[in-house]
């Protein structure tokens, strides 16, 4: 049986990345996103021509009724849920130095980045839960997309920055708790990936590259974070739950 795959944010950038990669071995996928079904309907065609079981549901991690329409399309569409990839975030609209930044921005932030995929997993789990009871042989997944800037220190973006450290430890939670139940749980934590949400600075990040920021002198792509996902998702990282697999191109190597 094909598993059933949640991805929020996968319409687009490293979403949409794990998405194909994940259709691409076969899996069926929901795709979560904040844009009307209309403006993704050619996105969810081009999954389709892996999988005919691949969909699209308009919800907004941040708000408590959209968190539990999208379990529930997942429920009535296929009856089960096998992975959920929690990648929706959003930037800052602002880059602003800690000490002038606002309380909005940090809310904005924590609410859609920390809070969403936190009770989005809860909720996921609690289905996964009842699989497993019904089907000893159950194992589901929940993997957590962060960002090396949950341990990366950038001090104009420090909301940004501390709700990706609470997605990294909401994942040690999660592990902890849901190992008992056969779920593992994992974070998928990129570096410099090329996507709408970089496009602002990529000037930036073009000279730092050439001047030696990571080990591979290029940007990360939204397939490479995808093909580990899709790995994870295929069981080939076993008896590792509660691991971080840093998607960095060696950014965070330290070097003399």
């Amino acid at each position: 049986m094909n598993k059933v795959a949640i991805v929020t944010g996968g319409g687009r950038g490293i979403g949409l990345g794990i998405a194909k990669a994940l259709v691409a071995d076969e899996n069926n996928v929901l795709i979560v996103g904040v844009r009307p079904g209309d403006q993704v309907r050619e996105t969810v065609d081009s999954l389709r021509s892996y999988v005919e079981q691949a969909d699209y549901c308009q919800g907004d991690i941040s708000i408590a009724a959209d968190r539990q329409r999208i379990i529930d399309h997942a429920k009535v569409q296929w009856g089960r849920i096998d992975l959920l990839v929690n990648n929706a975030g959003i930037a800052p609209s602002v880059r602003a130095d800690i000490l002038d930044a606002g309380e909005e921005s940090f809310d904005r932030l924590i609410s859609t980045n920390l809070k969403g995929p936190y009770f989005l997993t809860q909720l996921a789990a609690k289905e996964m839960i009842e699989q497993k009871k019904n089907d000893p042989a159950f194992r589901g997944q929940i993997i957590n997309v962060s960002s090396i800037s949950a341990t990366v220190v950038s001090t104009n973006r420090g909301d940004y920055c501390i709700s990706k450290a609470g997605v990294a430890m909401a994942t040690q939670l999660w592990a902890a708790r849901l190992a008992e139940f056969g779920i593992d749980v994992y974070e998928v934590r990129p570096g410099i990936i090329a996507t709408d949400m970089t496009a602002g600075v990529k000037e930036k990040y073009d000279n730092l590259l050439a001047g030696g920021l990571t080990l591979e002198p290029r940007w990360g792509q939204p397939a490479d974070v995808g093909k580990v996902v899709a790995m994870l998702a295929r069981g080939d990282l076993p008896y590792s739950t509660g691991q971080v697999l840093t998607i960095d191109g060696g950014l965070t190597q330290r070097r003399l």
